[in-house]
């Protein structure tokens, strides 16, 4: 399984961005994917995850209202539609793809290489 992460980039406080994940692999059929993300000097953290056959979803308490995540399961893809974006949000999103979803890193098999998010002030 092979986890591509796309469309990070540079935006204003009060910005938007929308992040994408295609999967890809003949073998690819896990349930869960989600979306971590690392800043700078800290440790990598949960953002938001997905339930690819219910679509019950699940966000950190700090991108709730802002983030929505949703998907395509026609395309494996996964998205990350981030508003109201802060200069706390800029880190490095990783997406990962797990068999059930869950907010715990280690539970997560795959991940994409990451993409970069900056927002400035």
């Amino acid at each position: 399984v092979q986890l591509q992460a796309s469309g990070g980039g540079l935006v204003q406080a009060g910005g938007s961005l929308r992040l994408s994940c295609v999967a890809s692999g003949r073998s690819f059929s896990n349930d869960g994917m989600g979306w971590f993300r690392q800043a700078p000097g800290k440790e990598r953290e949960f953002v938001a995850a997905i339930a690819r056959r219910s679509l019950t979803t699940y966000y950190a308490d700090s991108v709730k209202g802002r983030f929505t995540i949703s998907g395509d399961n026609a395309k494996n893809t996964v998205y990350l539609q981030m508003n109201n974006l802060k200069p706390e949000d800029t880190a490095v999103y990783y997406c990962a793809a797990t068999n059930m979803p869950t907010i715990l890193e280690d539970d997560y098999h795959y991940w994409g290489q990451g993409t970069q998010v900056t927002v400035s002030s």
